[in-house]
């Protein structure tokens, strides 16, 4: 099937967002540091069962390269999203990672040699106004008014960050697909991940670590760290499949998610204020991926 790839970055999507609304619920009584390091940990085992089932490829020095520069990258990743999550409302800060096409119209192409069309550029602006217009009740106060709403809001800084971060990851990622299998760079690249962020979670939060099973943290991770299994490996298989600037804006689809997920279940307020934003994002990432 032509877009087999979407359905794998719709997969990717719901489960990101599901993920991403019980790791919120998790950070209301646990410490951060320690659900960033469960949630990818208690995701291992449902990885590992992967490689059962897959050849092992030939590695080069483009995988090796590719992978030890995005690690470093990936662990700050972790630690601003978290953060944002925690300190921000989930509908607040999640519409920003839509950002991440925005950079991706550049960074793909330096790494990758992948190019947008001008269809595509047009839908990365409306991602970005939909992004602009998340504060859309401050614009009565002026037309940068949103702007400096979102330098006031931390978790909306961290999430920006996060977005560039995850731009350049993503098309790092994808050369190491290309030099090895989608499958096996997904779980070799989670595995590292996580023994490279065990030290700075045991640095951060010792206290947090030693107390993990009794306050229930390993409990409360165990979902998040299942669906988390499931981003990785259909994240893994439909950037192998299509453009990284393409997949990423379907898989932006979260977004969306997320914003409902804070309603139901957070009862977050200004939806409909959000819901608009987050709209006009979706209006981009269809026109990018299927126009």
């Amino acid at each position: 099937m032509e877009n087999l790839w979407v359905l794998w970055a719709l997969t990717s999507a719901f489960s990101l967002a599901t993920s991403d609304a019980l790791i919120k619920k998790a950070l209301f009584t646990h410490d951060e540091y320690v659900i960033a390091w469960l949630r990818p940990l208690l995701a291992l085992p449902f990885l590992a069962v992967w490689l059962l089932f897959i050849p092992i490829p030939t590695l080069d020095s483009t995988f090796f390269v590719a992978s030890l520069i995005a690690l470093p990258l990936e662990i700050m990743a972790i630690i601003f999203y978290i953060k944002a999550l925690k300190i921000s409302p989930l509908s607040l800060t999640l519409p920003f990672l839509s950002l991440t096409p925005v950079f991706l119209i550049v960074i793909p192409y330096l790494i990758l040699g992948e190019k947008v069309s001008l269809t595509g550029a047009i839908g990365v602006l409306l991602i970005a106004f939909g992004g602009y217009t998340l504060h859309i009740k401050k614009v009565k106060k002026g037309i940068l008014a949103p702007l400096v709403a979102i330098k006031e809001e931390k978790g909306s800084l961290f999430m920006i960050i996060v977005a560039l971060i995850y731009s350049i990851t993503s098309a790092l990622g994808k050369l190491a697909i290309e030099h090895s299998s989608p499958i096996f760079f997904g779980v070799v690249y989670s595995t590292t991940l996580v023994i490279i962020f065990t030290p700075i979670a045991l640095y951060k939060s010792r206290e947090g670590l030693k107390t993990m099973f009794h306050s229930g943290a390993v409990k409360a991770s165990i979902l998040p760290g299942m669906f988390y299994s499931v981003v990785v490996i259909s994240h893994m298989i439909a950037v192998s499949l299509t453009k990284v600037a393409y997949m990423v804006s379907v898989k932006r689809l979260s977004i969306l998610i997320g914003v409902v997920y804070g309603y139901i279940f957070f009862k977050e307020s200004d939806i409909l204020e959000r819901l608009t934003g987050a709209s006009l994002m979706l209006a981009g990432f269809v026109l990018i991926v299927f126009f």
